[in-house]
């Protein structure tokens, strides 16, 4: 056992036998704690016949365990206060609560026994929610188009799967295979313990040694192969009032320096309701009510994106301004008012943002778990004052040249949505 790292002020970490890392923030002003087990499992860890594996253990584990069913879980959890749930990415699942400091140690004891005990009682019926939500999940064409997106940029790689996963495969995949994967995926090296608000490390850090005992085993790696493609058209076929598009390119991973220099472009091209994006598609044209930009980091990869979702008629007119601004950044970068307001905009969400315990505890963990230098509040403040405009002009012209860009679409006429791509890159249209 053993602490490692320059951590910021409040912040302890340490390494158990067997590899868990149990990592917390006190926080004395607060009287509540936010708990969470994590995983580093998540879709990207699955092969094709396990798709939506994680997240259906993950439902799976509020099903019952040795001790407890399904009913006695949430009758507890209500008992003691707490709000609880549970969320998978492409990379983690992990279960969390809120709740008063002193129910900590009875959550600890429950979560845990949740996260490596669950006894699958109710297989089943749950299937049946998760094909409903996946099938909810079907008609609602402004998230599904992301998935497709993930498609066009990645392709066949794990990244390239959607978190749901498949409706066959949940339909169809046994209770052994599914006890299988927790098995193998549920162990040491791959489990961080995160606590944020009012903790005592030493207490998280007892708690885990007794309840949060897995298999041992060795910690994921990444997946091999070329994540890559050329540039590609994802159309999904569906009768929508609106067409639902997004514009994606290769990003940069979680780690990566260049990660605020992209924060301040993002805010400027499509991240804020002072943005580009906004200003041009929605305010000025009227063409949308739904329209942005994002970017995704992955531990060695990502993605850079925009969206907008409007009607067949205005299709070509937003893709031509989207286009336009993306040609734009990547030449041009930003002016010194967009940079000094993009900067404020950052700063602000991030002080909000690290007054929460929810999210302190799932900053610390996802550090901890991606093995991310974990900065202070004062350290990110002025790596975002410290973004120059050559900065972003750097990144943009990396990141934003719209020759670099897959298109992804859910909407009702493939040889529309093509043409409408000219204006942003011939060779999509193509």
């Amino acid at each position: 056992m053993g602490t490692a790292g320059e951590l910021p002020e409040g912040v302890e970490r340490t390494e158990l036998d067997g590899g868990v890392r149990v990592v917390t923030d006190s926080m004395p002003s607060v009287r509540s704690v936010a708990l969470g087990l994590w995983v580093r499992t998540g879709s990207r860890d699955e092969r094709p016949g396990q798709a939506g594996v994680s997240h259906f253990l993950e439902h799976l584990l509020f099903k019952g365990t040795e001790r407890y069913s399904a009913i006695e879980i949430s009758e507890l959890f209500d008992g003691l206060g707490a709000s609880t749930n549970a969320a998978t990415s492409k990379e983690s699942t992990h279960l969390y609560a809120r709740l008063l400091d002193e129910h900590t140690a009875e959550a600890f004891d429950l979560l845990s026994e949740m996260l490596l005990g669950p006894t699958y009682p109710e297989v089943d019926s749950e299937r049946q929610v998760v094909l409903e939500e996946i099938a909810m999940y079907e008609d609602e064409p402004q998230d599904r188009v992301h998935d497709v997106l993930a498609d066009a940029v990645f392709g066949d790689h794990p990244l390239g799967r959607r978190v749901i996963g498949e409706a066959e495969v949940i339909a169809s995949i046994p209770i052994p295979s599914i006890a299988e994967y927790h098995a193998a995926q549920y162990v040491g090296p791959n489990i961080v313990v995160s606590a944020a608000g009012h903790v005592d490390h030493g207490q998280i850090v007892e708690l885990a040694r007794r309840h949060v005992q897995p298999p041992t085993g060795s910690p994921n790696g990444l997946a091999s192969g070329e994540p890559r493609r050329s540039p590609q058209v994802c159309f999904y076929e569906k009768k929508t009032e609106q067409y639902h598009v997004c514009l994606g390119a290769p990003g940069i991973p979680r780690g990566d320096d260049r990660r605020f220099s992209l924060g301040v472009a993002n805010a400027v091209l499509g991240g804020s309701t002072s943005s580009r994006l906004f200003r041009e598609v929605r305010e000025k044209r009227g063409l949308a009510y739904a329209v942005g930009s994002y970017s995704d980091e992955y531990m060695d990869d990502g993605l850079v994106a925009t969206y907008v979702g409007t009607r067949e008629d205005n299709v070509a007119e937003a893709l031509d301004v989207i286009g336009a601004e993306l040609t734009s950044m990547a030449a041009d970068g930003i002016s010194e008012e967009e940079l000094v307001r993009a900067k404020e905009h950052i700063k602000g969400r991030m002080v909000l943002g690290l007054e929460s315990s929810s999210a302190r505890m799932s900053r610390i963990a996802r550090a901890t778990m991606y093995d991310v230098p974990l900065l202070s509040l004062d350290e990110l403040l002025a790596r975002v004052d410290g973004v120059s405009l050559e900065d972003v002009a750097t990144v943009a012209s990396e990141l934003y040249a719209p020759g670099k860009f897959s298109a992804a679409c859910v909407g009702t006429d493939e040889a529309l949505f093509r043409k409408a791509l000219e204006p942003v890159s011939p060779a999509l249209a193509a």
